[in-house]
């Protein structure tokens, strides 16, 4: 029996599926961040900032905040048909950092988001990336009122080598979070095709 071209099926794409991890400081934005560019109802472990832990969470800056993330955020994003993001948002405060290598294995690459507020709170997440050899992309949240510094400014400011991209976003908005995740793949990528070319000699 002879089948026609019309009769074909085509093949379904198995999509190539990435860890992406999403660290940055207390109040930075990352939840927001997850939540804006999902496209599934994010898993939050959000609880209200209490009275007991106010001796320990600084909210200096961010006084407006009433909850924080005691475990993990996690969201999805299909990039392409054929490439898919996990979306794994760390915990900001430091008495939750043990859940940070749990949450680090087999990530392809990093967000670490910046408030320009509070701009030392993201050295410790840069600190881990850099340890761990994770590529990371730095990404300034631009919050409303806070003071705007150019690339150069934030790169020197967080020690930062050359080769890590910095990138001016807004965690709110959707079209700007996909544009800093494909930039995180992008430089991951690069950077993995570098480790693989032969030494010259």
């Amino acid at each position: 029996m002879a089948f026609g071209r019309s009769s074909r099926k085509k093949r379904p794409v198995e999509p190539v599926t990435l860890k992406i991890l999403v660290a940055g400081g207390f109040g930075a934005g990352k939840t927001t961040l997850v939540g804006a560019v999902s496209e599934i109802r994010p898993l939050r472990t959000e609880e209200r900032l209490s009275e007991a832990g106010r001796p320990v969470d600084d909210v200096a800056g961010v006084e407006t905040k009433t909850t924080t993330t005691v475990a993990m955020d996690f969201g999805r994003i299909t990039l392409r048909e054929d490439l898919v993001l996990y979306l794994f948002g760390t915990p900001g405060q430091d008495r939750f950092w043990f859940l940070w290598d749990e949450l680090a294995q087999g990530a392809l690459g990093a967000v670490v988001l910046a408030d320009t507020r509070r701009l030392e709170d993201c050295f410790a997440a840069v600190d881990y990336f850099e340890r761990r050899a994770i590529p990371f992309t730095v990404a300034v949240n631009c919050f409303e009122g806070a003071d705007m510094f150019p690339v150069e400014t934030v790169q020197a400011a967080l020690d930062l080598d050359s080769e890590v991209p910095v990138v001016m976003c807004d965690a709110r908005d959707r079209s700007s979070v996909r544009d800093v995740l494909v930039g995180v793949v992008e430089h991951a990528v690069d950077r993995a095709e570098r480790v693989r070319e032969p030494a010259v000699p």
